[in-house]
């Protein structure tokens, strides 16, 4: 049974009349009559009486009427509904999100809106661990986060931007009259750093056991901003991609050197899937924004 076969159908029903459904279908005659009594076989019976030249519809064409026009209304809007997703006038779009890129996604998406309105987004966030398995799931169109360090086959990754790894503290700290920080002069400091399961702390581990240095760790917390919180009393460190705190004042951050530190931000989805139009198009803005002038570094 074809789609076409029930339009058919549902025209001859209408008009009553083969060579008038013919002609508004813009089909000939024999093919319209043709294609009725294929369905009518695959039926198993008739739909229509013929009398002479005219038509009427049998109890079972009478019967069956509702069903094709319900296919058929079903299937027109589903088009419909796939050229309005084309046309980004519905569709959602699930974004995964690690806390060091809040306001880069803050940022972006509130352009993404402005221009597609219609379009439902779903935000997530959580620790890079947790949004890879939420990828892996297909739970997320994609994910904001650092570089993983080590890479999946099955992911696909696309670079955005560089940011700095910086040494954070409140105003009244002795950073206040600080350029740059050697790696090893932040050995002894006290510090407030993200929990483990978070790139960044991952990053920070990874960097000081390679310099054989000690973290002075006081507090670990899965908060950004109680993190910073805790900075602004003045007892405590932390240290964090510079992206991180663009949008936080009352703080002092200081770039870390020997070695510089420095965090790649990605988009991370999954490999050889159908790229939907709303995530191609946020891409397109999430890419303008971290190559406008200094956005994220």
């Amino acid at each position: 049974m074809e789609l076409r076969q029930l339009k058919y159908f549902l025209r001859a029903k209408e008009l009553l009349n083969f060579t008038a459904a013919a002609s508004e279908l813009h089909i000939s005659q024999s093919t319209l009559s043709q294609q009725i009594k294929q369905l009518e076989i695959e039926l198993s019976t008739p739909l229509f009486e013929r009398i002479g030249k005219r038509i009427k519809l049998t109890e079972a064409g009478e019967l069956f009427h509702d069903y094709a026009l319900k296919s058929v209304t079903s299937a027109n809007n589903g088009f419909q509904m796939l050229r309005d997703l084309n046309n980004m006038e519905t569709g959602e779009l699930k974004i995964g999100v690690t806390f060091a890129l809040r306001q880069v996604i803050a940022t972006t998406v509130k352009q993404f809106l402005a221009l597609y309105p219609k379009i439902l987004v779903h935000i997530v966030y959580g620790t890079s661990e947790e949004l890879l398995q939420k990828l892996d799931n297909f739970e997320l169109d994609f994910i904001l986060s650092f570089e993983e360090f080590e890479k999946n086959n099955s992911h696909q990754y696309q670079p955005l931007f560089d940011s700095p790894m910086v040494l954070i503290g409140s105003p009244e700290s002795d950073l206040k009259n600080v350029k740059k920080i050697r790696v090893k002069d932040i050995e002894n400091l006290p510090l407030a750093l993200p929990a483990k399961g978070f790139s960044t702390r991952k990053y920070i581990d990874d960097v000081f056991k390679n310099k054989n240095l000690n973290l002075n760790i006081s507090i670990e917390v899965n908060d950004i901003p109680m993190l910073l919180d805790l900075v602004k009393t003045g007892k405590y460190y932390t240290i964090l991609a510079k992206t991180t705190i663009q949008d936080y004042d009352s703080i002092i951050a200081v770039p870390i050197i020997q070695p510089p530190l420095m965090r790649k931000g990605m988009i991370i989805s999954v490999k050889d899937i159908y790229e939907k139009r709303a995530v191609s198009e946020f891409y397109k803005i999430i890419d303008q924004y971290t190559n406008s002038p200094s956005p994220v570094s």
